[in-house]
C-alpha cells in the first residue's frame, strides 16, 4: 500500500533545510542537501508510521500563508 504525504521544507539560519510532515505528529527532520533531506525524509516518515497506533487518515494540503505581526 503506498501513502502520499506533504512536506514542508524550510532553510535555518544555518543553512541546514529541515523539513516537516504535517499529517504525521512529530515528524521532522533535517539536512545540509536537499538529496540528502528527501532520504531522511523518507526514512522519518517510515518511522513515525511504525510508532502510531493506526495510520492517520489522508489531509489536504492547502498551501501556506505568511503574515507580518507587529512586536
Amino acid at each position: 500500500m503506498s501513502r502520499e504525504f506533504s512536506i514542508l521544507i524550510e532553510q535555518d539560519a544555518e543553512g541546514y533545510y529541515v523539513a516537516t510532515v504535517p499529517e504525521l505528529r512529530g515528524c521532522h527532520t533535517q539536512a545540509k542537501s536537499l538529496d540528502t533531506l528527501m532520504k531522511r525524509v523518507r526514512e522519518a516518515i517510515d518511522l513515525c508510521l511504525e510508532v502510531e497506533k493506526e495510520v492517520p487518515k489522508a489531509s489536504q494540503f492547502i498551501g501556506v500563508q505568511r503574515i507580518v505581526v507587529e512586536v
